[in-house]
């Protein structure tokens, strides 16, 4: 896994520059909130908003990235202040949770933008509840993050907007279907199961970090689409908690919310989510757990106890999507697999006619937009089929 990771090749340094840009992005929206004098949630909210808007936003053009980054704050700001006005209300505070995370789910119906949006609402609630974020908190929280989504806007699209050169592509889509035959439906309906179940049990576990076991029920299905996919995905982030558990009780720790070796370690595990994101997930996951451990090494409360609990509520979040993709509308890996197999084959086939009437002399007939989306596609290919070979 290690010579996965560090020696995978990296074509046009494109994992390196994603990684560089997302630190320098999120430490000037820190930075910013700092200077105009936000308290340690505002900055720490700010922080976040800059990593979402930097890693989610993932639409085919520069031009509709800008335009989902805007609509971020759009969709995060009221998500933010209910969670915030429903602080003291638990049972109203849980069922909305839940109703955000069954329309973040959905929203992927839309694609990119949706997916990006949804995201983002669930992780505005998320922080709200990491932060116990009150109604008299509201007005500074929400400024956080409009500065920090507007500098990470900057950031990406003005100081560093290396996207413009990548070949355009179209991201391939979930197969789809009407009602509940359509995937994005059927997740979404299984997310929310799942998250019910991690919420409650969550609260059994701990009535402080409940919403570390929604998180990991949440994240279980991001990204996936088969049961195989999402049982592969919730295991791969226990073992990445428990490596990131492991770390952190080394460096977070002797850490003790110090200024510098604590920005220094969450400037490392910001480079680290970016980097091996693409690479492996359960690496991603052992960055998330250490810069966790450093923001609650910041906010004084960090002890080996509560490192253990994260990972006792992360257990509980995996286990609540397993047991939603089993028994709730499953969408086996077998159809998922099917499907991805014969739009591959089909745009090797739209692949060839493009180059055949190229190489007999046609000057309209252009293969490299179909091999852009047949990349894509091979990708989405080997995604399905891992379940299949996960040892």
């Amino acid at each position: 896994m290690l010579k996965r990771v560090f020696m995978a090749p990296d074509p046009g340094r494109v994992r390196l520059r994603f990684a560089a840009r997302a630190v320098l992005g999120i430490a000037a929206a820190v930075a910013l909130c700092g200077l105009a004098g936000h308290s340690l949630p505002g900055a720490v909210t700010g922080g976040l908003a800059a990593l979402l808007a930097l890693f989610t936003v993932t639409d085919a053009t520069v031009r509709e990235q800008a335009v989902t980054t805007a609509l971020l704050p759009a969709v995060g700001l009221p998500v933010l202040a209910a969670a915030a006005v429903l602080h003291d209300q638990p049972v109203a505070r849980d069922l909305t949770f839940l109703a955000v995370v069954g329309l973040g789910v959905y929203a992927r119906r839309w694609g990119p933008r949706g997916h990006s949006l949804g995201v983002f609402a669930f992780m505005t609630y998320f922080v709200a509840q990491f932060l116990h974020t009150t109604p008299g908190q509201l007005p500074e929280i929400c400024a956080a993050v409009l500065l920090s989504v507007l500098t990470a806007a900057v950031t990406r699209f003005g100081l560093w907007c290396y996207e413009r050169r990548l070949p355009p592509a179209v991201a391939p889509a979930p197969p789809e279907g009407r009602g509940l035959a359509r995937i994005t439906t059927r997740q979404a309906v299984q997310a929310t199961a799942g998250a019910g179940f991690a919420l409650l049990v969550g609260q059994l576990v701990s009535g402080e970090r409940w919403y570390w076991a929604v998180g990991a029920t949440w994240w279980a299905f991001v990204n996936t689409t088969s049961r195989g996919e999402t049982l592969v995905r919730g295991f791969r982030r226990v073992l990445g908690t428990v490596l990131g558990v492991a770390l952190a009780l080394g460096v977070a720790l002797p850490a003790h919310g110090a200024a510098l070796p604590t920005a220094v370690i969450v400037a490392v595990s910001v480079f680290g989510i970016f980097y091996t994101a693409a690479l492996s997930y359960t690496w991603m996951m052992l960055w998330v757990t250490v810069l966790a451990a450093m923001l609650y090494g910041l906010l004084g409360v960090l002890t080996p106890g509560l490192l253990a609990l994260r990972l006792a509520e992360t257990g509980v979040g995996a286990l609540g999507a397993a047991l939603a993709v089993v028994f709730v509308l499953p969408v086996t890996t077998h159809s998922v697999t099917d499907h991805w197999i014969r739009r591959a084959l089909r745009c090797v086939h739209a692949c060839t006619a493009e180059a055949a009437a190229r190489l007999a002399g046609s000057e309209g007939a252009d293969p490299e937009p179909r091999i852009a989306e047949l990349e894509q596609l091979l990708a989405r290919v080997r995604l399905s089929v891992a379940p299949l070979v996960h040892p």
